[in-house]
């Protein structure tokens, strides 16, 4: 089993991904989406790689229409239990990132925290990249936001143990495959429980991202080093890029 498939990972590190840090900082990100894209609600969104729903209920708040997608059920649940406390219509759709297509339904495509390179076989991201192309109606935009290869440069540890919510993660990173490829091993201490998982993905540089969005057919595809449109220079802190249909 490849790890993105792994349920028993996903249920293991949600306290930590999704913490209420991370969920209080979504309403900035929404704000940084909407600027940078410059879009107006109703527009149509697809979340892809949604989790939890962080951004889907957001943007549904604001009035944009959402359809958030993910292949994982018990992200869908938590999201569309908390949209129907809210009264939210918002569609959720359970399919892996390779196989969702809907040709021509959004005006928008967003695809966040570090949600983009996970398969081992490049051909994978090109298909996945395509999708997102076809579903996009003409002029539509796609943000797509994660850790671009010249930040990781910069901030690289090898080791790394981060105590949250009671528990202690302990990290190991290993490049691989001459800078193109992360491996992570992920250890959860809580108590005399000990979990361990491997993590793994693909890294892009800002040129190699351009390069395989183009290849699709993206008209204006450009990369900034934060959401909220900071240049993407020696002081980014993401790779964000931003093309259009």
């Amino acid at each position: 089993m490849t790890w993105y498939d792994d349920d028993v990972m996903w249920a293991a590190t949600e306290s930590w991904m999704f913490n209420p840090a991370r969920w209080e900082g979504t309403v900035a990100e929404v704000d940084d989406i909407i600027g940078l894209l410059e879009i107006r609600p109703p527009a149509s969104v697809l979340d892809l790689c949604c989790g939890p729903g962080r951004h889907s209920i957001e943007l549904a708040r604001r009035g944009f229409t959402v359809t958030g997608v993910d292949r994982t059920a018990r992200f869908l649940a938590e999201a569309a239990r908390r949209a129907r406390e809210e009264g939210l219509d918002i569609e959720w759709v359970e399919s892996d990132m390779r196989e969702f297509s809907r040709p021509e339904a959004f005006d928008v495509v967003t695809n966040l925290l570090t949600s983009f390179g996970y398969f081992e076989d490049r051909d994978d991201d090109r298909r996945v990249a395509g999708n997102i192309f076809e579903s996009l109606k003409p002029g539509g935009k796609l943000v797509l936001d994660m850790m671009g290869k010249e930040n990781l440069a910069r901030i690289f540890q090898p080791r790394e143990w981060q105590e949250k919510n009671g528990e202690i993660w302990l990290f190991e990173r290993e490049l691989q495959q001459s800078w193109s490829w992360l491996s992570n091993r992920w250890i959860r201490l809580n108590g005399d429980e000990r979990s361990e998982f491997r993590v793994s993905h693909r890294l892009y540089s800002a040129y190699e991202l351009e390069s395989l969005f183009v290849g699709c057919g993206f008209s204006k595809v450009e990369t900034r080093g934060s959401l909220a449109g900071a240049p993407y220079d020696h002081e980014a802190q993401r790779l964000v890029l931003v093309a259009t249909k």
